[in-house]
């Protein structure tokens, strides 16, 4: 199990747009489409990963408690299918009804979305502004799969929070550490 952090891109950094079939929707779905009111998660996922299997049962209630306050969501896997087929479009679909997801789950099979992030692991979090501008990227909070640390989402939830509430972030921002995404062998 490769443990590679995020890049941990500068803050203010604009999000890049994107347009990405949804797996779970069958359309195709844009940034434009996606983002919030009052803030944006973009996460980078995949199915076989065990950091993503790990934090799954927060990032569906993550999906559900800040949805309907004003925050967009969007899963996206980039991971190269050929050699990791269980990141496949059709299991990305039964991924996210078995795990609850109430938001898309795209799939960048050029991986251009994953590049234009400077995303690295999975899972990698970002979390951008009304404005589209990002305020956090990093871990989803401390817990690793087999670290004993419970599973809160504390570090991604305080972001959140406070850009709902209008405070400052967090001076420490923590880079997530994951699997390293699958890129494809040119």
């Amino acid at each position: 199990m490769a443990r590679t952090p995020s890049n941990m891109i500068p803050l203010g950094t604009r999000a890049p747009k994107f347009i990405l079939p949804d797996t779970v929707s069958g359309t195709t779905r844009s940034l434009d489409e996606i983002k919030g009111e009052k803030g944006t998660v973009i996460m980078f996922i995949c199915n076989h990963c065990p950091f993503v299997k790990h934090v799954n049962p927060e990032l569906a209630l993550l999906g559900k408690k800040y949805q309907p306050k004003g925050i967009g969501f969007a899963a996206i896997s980039s991971n190269d299918v050929a050699n990791y087929p269980d990141d496949a479009p059709h299991l990305m679909k039964e991924n996210a009804r078995k795990e609850g997801y109430t938001f898309p789950y795209l799939y960048d099979e050029s991986q251009e979305v994953a590049r234009a992030y400077d995303a690295a692991c999975t899972p990698d979090f970002y979390l951008f502004d009304a404005e589209m501008r990002l305020v956090y990227r990093g871990q989803l909070d401390d817990s690793r799969p087999g670290n004993g640390i419970p599973l809160t989402g504390k570090d991604l939830r305080q972001a959140i929070d406070h850009l709902l509430s209008e405070e400052p972030q967090a001076e420490v921002q923590k880079p997530s550490i994951g699997c390293n995404i699958k890129w494809k062998k040119n």
